[in-house]
């Protein structure tokens, strides 16, 4: 027996609404910047730029590894670090939870993968942040993990690349976080001294201690279009300063035109663009 219900929708709708489950989920995404909704499959191809108005959107660490990095012979460096919980800290919930919760979710033990690999037949050294896992954050497993692939490359002598994009220090280590900055700095400063090339690519959105340590640092600081940089955010600097800030401050188009960094790429160049400038630092023939 049919109900009221029945009776009044038209058939129509009766028969897309009960086909609706056949549509598998997750195939189509929407673009955060222009809205358009984009088949997933082909948004993947083009490497999760949108087509529409060339949107870089955030992909995960382990994805821009994939993406940047030769097939062959790669190898993961210090995989094994997880984080604990030192401070006993709580804030809405227990930072243990926050880091199982965030475990879970990105299936990465923290928000930084490291590998050593080849671009293009030259070894490298490559380090990414996960801006998915806890947005990013800095604390006392990235700044350790960061250190081990920058000494590998010291002591093979190789280009070490960074890509950053985080929320900054995490709040939830307190000073244990904050020591990272220098801790990645010492080592960048090491690379510096043995003239090993280090080349930083930030990502939207890179803020915090991040920026103000190790994404700015680099022998050439690359960063993708339209990418967020900056220390604390547009709105926090107005509040505090009491005036209005400049048409696309913390842009990297307006950071390179106030030469803070070197280049614009976009992410289907991100490789090519490395590569030759790591033939032209180490002096390698060209490919």
């Amino acid at each position: 027996m049919s109900s009221w219900l029945d009776r009044i929708v038209p058939s129509i709708i009766r028969k897309s609404s009960s086909n609706s489950s056949n549509i598998p989920e997750g195939l189509w995404k929407k673009c955060s910047s222009c809205s358009a909704v984009l088949y997933r499959p082909e948004l993947e191809k083009n490497q999760d730029v949108c087509p529409k108005c060339q949107h870089h959107m955030v992909i995960n660490a382990r994805r821009r590894i994939d993406l940047f990095l030769d097939q062959e012979g790669r190898s993961e460096i210090a995989a094994n670090l997880e984080p604990i919980d030192r401070l006993k800290f709580k804030d809405v919930i227990k930072y243990k939870e926050r880091i199982a919760k965030a475990q879970k979710l990105t299936g990465e033990k923290d928000a930084m993968i490291c590998f050593e690999g080849q671009i293009e037949g030259s070894s490298v050294v490559v380090a990414s942040f996960d801006f998915t896992h806890q947005g990013g954050s800095m604390g006392a497993v990235v700044g350790e993990k960061f250190t081990r692939a920058a000494t590998v490359a010291l002591e093979k002598n190789i280009p070490f690349i960074c890509f950053s994009t985080s929320g900054g220090a995490r709040m939830q280590e307190g000073l244990f976080s904050l020591m990272q900055m220098a801790k990645t700095s010492a080592v960048i400063e090491k690379l510096k001294q043995q003239g090993t090339p280090y080349i930083s690519v930030m990502v939207d959105p890179c803020y915090g201690g991040v920026s103000a340590s190790l994404s700015l640092l680099g022998d050439i600081n690359i960063a993708e279009p339209n990418a967020r940089v900056g220390f604390a955010g547009p709105r926090v600097i107005e509040q505090t300063i009491l005036a209005k800030l400049p048409e696309g401050f913390q842009r990297s188009e307006f950071l390179l035109e106030h030469g803070a960094i070197d280049m614009i790429v976009h992410r289907h160049d991100l490789t090519s663009t490395i590569a030759r400038n790591i033939r032209k630092l180490t002096k390698q023939d060209a490919a």
